[in-house]
């Protein structure tokens, strides 16, 4: 008999998502978390946008989670209190070599069941938003902001009233698959072993070490984890936008967009870095790249009015000459191993999506 129905390791939104959709299906759930608080990673790293679905291959887990976890999460948020806007974005293109690709989005988006996708030529996009300068916009209105630690904090306390515990500076430091479960070890200041019918992998940056350190699991089935930095950089004063500017996407992100936090304070990024380890510190010299950038559709940009604000991670599984990855939601039925899920390769929109992720890895166990 195992000691716990599931342990899941990382305490970040995904891991927070999954603890409590497993609690609510009646299980007994521990959360190994090395750090001593929840999301300190990516999910606290991110511009807290709630996404509407169009930038993802149809047919994809990225577009089937995204439009599914965006309409779960708005739903969330209302029955939780959590604070949030749907002040939705506009997709700019900046010149005419741009507007085939903002078309494709909104086919993509269309067949992606984002059914209130509007196009806008230059002048009625000007008349929302006076200080762009475009060509023709996508309008996206069910795109919107949260707090995502208020989100976050609601997850963990659902998770915890129906029985979840999470163990805080309590890392995973290896696993055995065994006949009638998985034994887990944990580090710490109080180490511990501890077996349990499913272990679900939600460690985000480290989810590729976690699955190597699985013994029964075939290494074929652990692929490496990239790090691409995202830097941000904070307007000194309020931006003249009421909605999220986004530029045409580019390989491996959505361009330096502006977005803004529930109390206004404007912020430009993520730009694209990658690295080796993980450091999230900002080079201030990265400035000048993103003034280049925005001005291309707002010209009034101040001089000097950027600041460096902070960085986050994408954790991806493929290099900077790959197309951008799927989701990976490893269940049983791809490695074989009984009450195993791994994920790899969450990245945007991993928030938007959590709670149908959650969902869908309570099926993959059952």
């Amino acid at each position: 008999m195992s000691d716990v129905d599931a342990i899941v390791v990382g305490a970040g939104v995904v891991g927070l998502a999954v603890a409590r959709a497993l609690a609510r299906s009646g299980r007994s759930v521990v959360v190994l978390e090395s750090q001593g608080l929840i999301g300190s990673e990516t999910s606290s790293r991110n511009s807290e946008v709630i996404h509407s679905g169009i930038y993802y291959p149809t047919g994809s887990l990225k577009a089937q989670l995204c439009v599914d976890g965006r309409k779960r999460l708005y739903a969330f948020c209302d029955a939780h209190g959590v604070a949030y806007s749907r002040c939705g974005k506009l997709i700019v293109a900046s010149d005419e070599s741009e507007i085939a690709a903002i078309e494709a989005l909104a086919s993509k988006g269309a067949a992606n069941g984002v059914d209130d996708l509007a196009w806008f030529s230059a002048r009625e996009a000007q008349a929302i938003e006076p200080a762009l300068r475009c060509v023709a916009a996508l309008h996206a209105p069910s795109t919107g902001i949260l707090d995502s630690h208020g989100y976050m904090l609601a997850l963990q306390g659902d998770a915890e009233a129906d029985g979840a515990t999470i163990a805080f500076e309590t890392p995973f430091v290896e696993a055995r698959v065994e006949d009638d479960g998985i034994a887990v070890q944990t580090g710490g200041a109080e180490p511990m072993r501890l077996t349990t019918a499913a272990l679900v992998n939600c460690a985000g940056l480290f989810a590729s070490r976690v699955a190597g350190a699985i013994a029964g699991l075939d290494p074929a089935h652990a692929p490496a984890t990239l790090y691409a930095k995202g830097n941000y950089f904070a307007l000194q004063g309020r931006a003249p936008f009421r909605k999220l500017i986004y530029p045409a996407p580019h390989a491996h992100g959505l361009g330096v967009h502006l977005t803004f936090d529930l109390g206004g304070q404007s912020r430009f990024g993520p730009d694209v870095e990658w690295i080796d380890a993980i450091d999230y510190s900002v080079d201030a010299g990265r400035c000048a790249g993103f003034y280049d950038a925005i001005r291309r559709y707002w010209p009034g940009l101040p001089d000097d009015s950027l600041t460096a604000a902070y960085s986050g991670i994408r954790a991806k599984i493929g290099g900077p000459s790959a197309p951008a990855a799927d989701f990976r939601i490893d269940g049983p039925e791809t490695h074989g191993v009984p009450g195993l899920v791994n994920l790899f390769g969450i990245e945007s929109p991993g928030l938007t999506s959590s709670l149908a992720i959650a969902e869908l890895v309570v099926k993959r166990l059952e």
